[in-house]
């Protein structure tokens, strides 16, 4: 089920997937280029655990509006994502919210809680870009290389590429120079945005993870982590772990932290 709110740059469009009797709200953020409509596999799981799931579809990704992957400032993604908090507090009154972020959507979510810790129960964030981003370096080069993403990153599940490779709603084009420019520019942001305090906070990270390593994310962690900090490293696991081979398990452990950390 999608509905469309008015967010900073247009419309956004929000995924739900709503259970009866919710008992706790997940609010799902999504990362560089893809979009919402990839993780119902993870609603599904989320909502076997009593959740009550939704999230936006970035501004310029999937089917909101907005030049693709264009994004010139990133507190201006934090505005729509607290708009979509808003649509579950309202839905859902006084039941606890969750937030789950991947990759991108990991430090939007980590940018989140600094700004709006007291909204959330918790915080996970599974490959997240944090600390330092090497596709940022392009930025000031002379010309961005159009090259096709090595879907093999994704995932030890070669149909978990296949899949992405052909959805019409990824993006399959170039970084934008001003998007890798806001990128890191909300990585320092965050870098001096201070910690999370006693906010329970999962990171879970595939070790042989290419596309954001887990070194310079180990380093931004380090820098905003509170005294409430699990972190999970899956061996040889890719960029993807809710797609990986192992992904019923990593799932698991999301779903086991999720609720041990409700009120």
């Amino acid at each position: 089920m999608i509905e469309e709110i008015t967010g900073s740059a247009g419309m956004i469009a929000v995924h739900r997937w709503p259970v009866p009797e919710p008992t706790w709200v997940a609010v799902l953020v999504h990362g560089y280029g893809e979009h919402l409509g990839r993780y119902p596999h993870v609603a599904e799981r989320l909502n076997a655990a009593g959740a009550a799931v939704l999230g936006p579809d970035h501004q310029g990704h999937g089917r909101s509006a907005g030049e693709r992957v264009l994004i010139t400032d990133f507190e201006t993604v934090v505005d729509d994502l607290d708009a979509v908090v808003d649509l579950a507090a309202a839905a859902h009154p006084g039941l606890p919210v969750i937030m789950i972020g991947h990759s991108m959507g990991g430090m939007i979510a980590a940018r989140y809680a600094q700004r709006h810790r007291d909204r959330l129960t918790a915080l996970v964030l599974s490959g997240p870009v944090l600390g330092s981003w090497a596709p940022t370096e392009l930025a000031d080069a002379e010309t961005i290389p159009d090259e096709p993403l090595d879907t093999s990153t994704l995932s030890r599940d070669d149909r978990v590429g296949e899949v992405y490779a052909a959805d019409p709603l990824v993006w399959h084009g170039p970084f934008q120079r001003p998007m890798l420019r806001a990128i890191a520019a909300t990585l320092e942001t965050i870098d001096a945005g201070g910690d999370l305090g006693d906010l329970p906070t999962l990171w879970v990270h595939g070790e042989a993870d290419t596309l954001v390593p887990i070194g310079p994310t180990r380093a931004g962690i380090d820098r905003i982590r509170g005294s409430r900090l699990t972190a999970i490293g899956y061996p040889e696991a890719r960029h993807e772990v809710f797609n990986e081979t192992n992904s019923a398990a990593v799932l698991d452990d999301v779903v086991s932290f999720c609720l041990a950390s409700l009120p």
